[in-house]
């Protein structure tokens, strides 16, 4: 099988005529038999609203029947997206092999209807069963008014998430792989299950490198390329090859339990003396490695690196001025503090960066050139530098863009794109000096060549390093780092997100060698959620 990446794609409702007669035949039969129809003998108008469960109960029963038959047309004409659904249920019993189709519907719960389906796959002499769950729900259609299967991949299998998605069974693209830990610990989905994704990934780039040979398995194909088959059911084993990983088995166990208690959720810790991922966990409806690939705003936990530069630009430091007012106006732009927080004109840098003031960063933006921020970032962090941590991972962006988001750039808004690896990199280089690439695989794995940043001078670390302990132990992460021991430090920030009832929320933290970062999205203030989470894993680190 080949290996395929996933692009996800917004799809419209479509009118489809299927086997040369579709939609258009129905409606003139429709009117010809008087069926419904208008007075005159006119065709009966579309109807509209929810459909009744009389509908949703026929639909239902047709859909599941045509399916049952393996008749994909017939199928996929019962949808509002025979063009996308068609390809995906001719796969189903083409290339994925798979027959003997018995679904069973449960109850209906108003317009959805849960299911299960029992099914055979078999392949060249071999055959296993297949049983699964999955739901429908049944709409109005827009142009019809007839009542459509609401089409989603995950109907035909709750892991397909992506319109152009399809089944495959024979070969496994890659070999299987036994992934252990810096310990020797072997890494499973079933143990870690936000690990799932990613120990794809592993198999998809390292399975031939560590000695496996392919198995004969049923595996979802991406469109794309460079993204790994999601294997589903194995016929035949192959032979695992071990993979080692810079991964802690302890601290994996810890962040897969505090994701758990947040949705939407993503982690990532790394030992800063290294660049070594210690763990990488997600949290999230879509089963996406946010932590590894994220691209949202960072908020107030920016403030390292805006701190950072100015310091190194020699506009003021720690103990320099910053002043907090109520309020600051950049470009016509009126920036805010959170509510409540006191102003005040003779704060220190470190004060303003332990209480988090936006204004105080924001003023200092007719001090700092366009692309000030930009070269700090990339020269001091590593940051919008090509990445290769062993899986696909955006390595951070911040624009040198002018106007109102010159400052806004500044407090981890504007134009600026992070996730918890880029920001837990971040943490590490402020506390150490040292940039070291993030790497979830050995380097001397496969030789490959990581990125490089010439980190900061001595007397930089030793201002952010006490800015970021002063933050932990009297500012806005006191309460979330009380009860931690060792050297710590830590910055809060949370995000504004458009269309969002509360911003996203998020903390950076570290404890002698392990550095942590996490987002929460919707998830508020960074101590309301993203700082009990780094709390946790920096306890088990």
């Amino acid at each position: 099988m080949r290996k395929g990446a996933k692009a996800a794609i917004v799809g419209s409702v479509f009118v489809v005529m299927v086997g040369g007669a579709g939609y258009g035949a129905f409606n003139i039969v429709n009117a010809m038999s008087g069926g419904g129809g208008a007075e005159g003998g006119g065709p009966a108008p579309a109807r509209t609203g929810p459909p009744s469960s009389s509908e949703v109960k026929d639909t239902s029963t047709k859909f599941f029947a045509a399916w049952e038959k393996g008749e994909p047309a017939a199928a996929a004409a019962l949808t509002n997206n025979a063009e996308k659904a068609e390809p995906l249920l001719t796969s189903y019993g083409g290339t994925a092999h798979i027959g003997g189709v018995k679904i069973t519907p449960g109850a209906a719960q108003g317009d959805t209807v849960p299911f299960s389906v029992r099914a055979t796959v078999s392949y060249e002499g071999r055959s296993k069963p297949l049983d699964y769950k999955s739901e429908l729900t049944v709409v109005r259609g827009v142009t019809t008014g007839r009542a459509l299967v609401d089409w989603q991949p995950s109907v035909v299998h709750p892991e397909l998430k992506d319109m152009d998605d399809t089944l495959v069974t024979g070969a496994a693209s890659a070999p299987p792989i036994e992934a252990v830990d810096r310990g020797g610990k072997v890494l499973t989905k079933e143990k870690y299950p936000s690990l799932g994704p990613i120990l794809d990934e592993l198999r998809a780039k390292y399975g031939d490198k560590a000695g496996g040979t392919p198995g004969i398995e049923l595996a979802i194909h991406h469109a794309a390329p460079d993204a790994a088959d999601t294997p589903l059911l194995t016929l035949a084993e192959g032979k695992a090859g071990r993979l080692p990983t810079t991964l802690s088995a302890s601290v994996q166990a810890a962040a897969e339990k505090a994701v758990g208690k947040y949705p939407e959720s993503s982690v990532v810790a790394v030992k800063p003396s290294t660049g070594e991922v210690l763990a990488v966990a997600n949290n999230r409806a879509d089963g996406w490695n946010a932590a590894f690939l994220g691209k949202v705003a960072p908020g107030s936990t920016m403030k390292i690196a805006s701190a950072a530069t100015l310091i190194d630009n020699k506009i003021t430091s720690a103990n320099g001025p910053a002043p907090c007012p109520a309020e600051a106006v950049w470009q016509s732009q009126t920036f805010h503090n959170i509510k409540n927080m006191p102003p005040n004109d003779n704060a220190t840098l470190s004060e303003s960066f332990a209480r988090s003031c936006n204004t105080a960063f924001v003023k200092f933006a007719d001090e700092v050139k366009v692309d000030s921020l930009t070269e700090e970032t990339k020269d001091r962090f590593g940051i919008g530098l090509d990445w290769k941590t062993g899986i696909p991972s955006f390595d951070g962006s911040v624009p040198a863009s002018g106007g109102p988001d010159t400052a806004a750039n500044l407090i981890g808004q504007g134009q600026v794109q992070m996730n918890p690896l880029n920001l837990a990199s971040m943490t590490a280089t402020a506390m150490t000096g040292a940039f070291r690439q993030p790497v979830i695989v050995p380097q001397s794995l496969d030789g490959r060549e990581l990125a490089r940043a010439r980190g900061l001078s001595a007397s930089t670390v030793r201002q952010l390093r006490g800015m970021m302990n002063r933050t932990a132990t009297s500012g806005t992460a006191a309460e979330v780092m009380a009860k931690l021991g060792g050297s710590i430090g830590a910055k809060t920030g949370s995000a504004e997100v458009d269309g969002q009832a509360r911003s996203n929320s998020w903390f950076t933290g570290y404890r002698d060698d392990v550095a942590a970062a996490a987002l929460v999205q919707d998830g508020g203030h960074g101590v309301d959620a993203s700082g009990p989470l780094v709390a946790e894993i920096l306890r088990a680190g």
